[in-house]
């Protein structure tokens, strides 16, 4: 009986020991939930890599068979698929990959003011077998989107319809999704009678909504941008204005984020439960994967993420299958003729094969595609006046003769939207400095340009390189201003900071850098049939010089004086008190540049001054050498104006002494 006393007592010492922990432990995993993220956002009719994004997708599910998928939006537009198919052959494919839902992007009312309005769209969303959010998105006006809306938070949401939010299980918890389009659509699309809503507005009612269910594990998915501008908004804002967003997943910036970002401080700076932003760039390249950890308050504890190279990966058959027919028919559109036939050859020369570059020289296809940009610009925004491509965007060259739509897509093959920056004279000049900082070598950040011309020398120090800069307004050329603001078109790659454009990453980030919701490859294709009635032909123009490259001209020197000289006495003084101002102008301008250190009183230094004075004179003469013989032809030489100003200076001398001398004689005979 002793002993088993002592035995009970060591079951429940022993208990008491266990039992508490493995209770604990089952707990545990009940407070703690676990979910994974599939995402792509901004494919743009890019369906060729469709095949490979499905094999990357079942990867992810033989590991997490529950993981949700998410599309962030801009099926439409980018590529012939879309021009021939309006989203059909994307959604033959996208319906194999089980999408948990999609958003609305902005270039998904590219069509509304056509002769069809939105029907394309109503087709893409009615045949999708996913859900589409439009949280922000206002469609009661549209004819064919209306039908087709429900305005709610629906737990067991429908295939082929739009709602302001969804509500899905996973593992026995339950998910809030909700997303938002950018309100800028309106701007940069053609949405007609679709409005969209306040996005800080719209997403704290989704949050309100999914509160009061018990939810407390919220995702949007957006389509306004990772760091857009902020005066429409973007996903850092959102982040910080609306609490109770767990996961942002992200489309319409192309953002390439390597790592998922955590937001942990509100908009006054204080803490906040954590949000997790992800975005996963364009063109179904990159499959985004979020792992992220709840624990038993719904809150963000720990997330990790990576973006995978779909490249990499083998097409899945059945997936190839399908596009097959799709891709037959593009393929032969790709043979098409434009309508625009070339002159001549456009090269696309680089330093390997050719004394010039298209990424250290001003070409005759950069002219080409910058006038193109430059010109659809201005039709979306009259107040754009230059336009910048980089060397690195331009990728092939077009042969003599019709002009194909594969040639075009070849030259700019990617994508990059065209957008518009307001910038100052200053910063335009520190962009240029960039553009040439590696001249005479190549780079891809070697910009061509329209709309303006500038002379540099890449003798000069890196920063200090760039002279002149002048701008084309009324067929004539006027000197930009430092202070002034000027609007500049570019693509979205060099407006957000590519190619080491630091000035540009700068004016993006203070959101003046707009999206102008056109194709650039596209801009080119319509500019050549359209604006050059199919007549290509361009020329190199003298809008962007080297002066260390350049030799000045030697024009002879002429045999005998001119038999009148008062016939060209005006254009002699106009070009000798050009020159005169130039040189006076010199030393101010060194100093200005950052010479100031070399002192012009220190006798010690007078040649070295003498130099730069002598240097920057012959360089600014060269400039009007250039610009003169491009519009005018050859002027009178320099050492003809010089030999007529000593003639005319000593004829006046020789007449001031005569009379002297016959002063003097009156004065002494009287």
């Amino acid at each position: 009986m002793r002993f088993s006393f002592k035995l009970l007592t060591i079951i429940l010492l022993t208990s008491s020991l266990i039992l508490p922990t493995s209770i604990l432990a089952a707990e545990g995993d009940n407070e703690n939930f676990s979910l994974t993220i599939m995402h792509m956002n901004d494919t743009h009719a890019h369906v060729e890599p469709l095949p490979r994004m499905l094999t990357a997708i079942n990867e992810v599910r033989a590991e997490e068979p529950e993981a949700l998928l998410f599309h962030g939006g801009d099926v439409f537009s980018g590529t012939l698929y879309f021009n021939q198919y309006k989203g059909k052959a994307d959604l033959a494919l996208l319906n194999m990959m089980g999408f948990d839902a999609m958003v609305f992007g902005n270039h998904e009312f590219d069509l509304g003011s056509s002769e069809d309005g939105h029907q394309s769209l109503e087709e893409f969303v009615q045949a999708a077998n996913f859900p589409l959010l439009g949280t922000n998105v206002d469609f009661s006006n549209d004819p064919y989107m209306s039908g087709i809306v429900n305005d709610g938070f629906i737990e067991s949401a429908e295939s082929g319809m739009v709602y302001d939010g969804i509500i899905k299980e996973v593992d026995g918890e339950k998910v809030g999704i909700f997303g938002l389009t950018t309100e800028d659509t309106a701007n940069i699309s053609s949405p007609v009678n679709v409005e969209f809503l306040s996005y800080i507005e719209e997403a704290q009612r989704a949050v309100d909504q999914f509160s009061e269910l018990g939810i407390d594990k919220i995702i949007a998915v957006n389509h306004i941008g990772y760091d857009s501008n902020p005066d429409m908004g973007n996903d850092l804002q959102l982040s910080k204005y609306v609490d109770g967003i767990d996961v942002i997943v992200g489309g319409h910036s192309h953002s390439k984020l390597e790592e998922p970002v955590v937001v942990e401080k509100d908009e006054n700076g204080a803490d906040k439960d954590p949000t997790v932003i992800v975005q996963a760039y364009q063109y179904a390249q990159l499959l985004g994967r979020l792992d992220v950890q709840f624990n038993e308050n719904g809150v963000v504890t720990e997330s990790a993420g990576q973006l995978i190279d779909v490249t990499e990966k083998e097409p899945n058959e059945d997936a190839s299958k399908i596009l097959a027919p799709y891709k037959k028919e593009i393929d032969k559109i790709i043979d098409q003729e434009t309508g625009a036939v070339a002159a001549k050859p456009l090269l696309n020369p680089r330093l390997s094969d050719s004394e010039v570059s298209v990424r250290a020289n001003e070409t005759e296809l950069g002219n080409l595609i910058t006038d193109a940009m430059l010109a659809k610009a201005k039709e979306k925004d009259p107040s754009v006046v230059i336009a910048m491509q980089n060397g690195g965007g331009i990728r092939a060259a077009i042969d003599k003769g019709p002009i194909t739509v594969g040639e075009v897509m070849a030259v700019l093959p990617f994508g990059n939207d065209p957008v518009v920056a307001q910038l100052t004279g200053q910063e335009i000049k520190q962009i240029l400095e960039h553009s040439v900082s590696q001249a005479p070598k190549e780079s891809g950040g070697f910009l061509q340009i329209a709309g303006m011309r500038f002379t540099y020398d890449s003798g000069e120090t890196e920063g200090s390189r760039v002279i002149s800069m002048e701008i084309a307004r009324n067929g004539e050329y006027q000197k930009i201003a430092e202070d002034q603001i000027y609007s500049v078109t570019t693509n979205n790659f060099t407006g957000k900071g590519g190619d080491g454009f630091e000035v540009f990453a700068k004016a993006y980030e203070e959101g003046r850098v707009k999206d102008i919701g056109e194709i650039d490859w596209e801009q080119l294709r319509d500019y050549m049939v359209e604006d050059l009635n199919g007549q290509v032909d361009p020329v190199i123009e003298g809008r962007i010089i080297d002066l260390q490259g350049e030799e000045p001209e030697q024009p002879e020197l002429p045999k005998e004086p001119e038999e009148d000289p008062n016939k060209e006495e005006p254009n002699n003084e106009q070009d000798g008190d050009s020159s005169d101002e130039q040189k006076e102008e010199a030393p101010e301008k060194d100093g200005n540049d950052g010479n100031d250190n070399q002192s012009t009183n220190n006798p010690s230094n007078e040649k070295e001054s003498e130099k730069l004075e002598n240097d920057q004179s012959e360089k600014e003469q060269k400039i009007e050498d250039h610009h003169q013989n491009q519009n005018e032809g050859n002027s009178l030489p320099n050492t003809a104006t010089n030999l007529f100003t000593f003639l005319l200076i000593g004829g006046l001398l020789l007449f001031i002494g005569i009379c002297v001398l016959l002063f003097k004689k009156f004065k002494i005979v009287n």
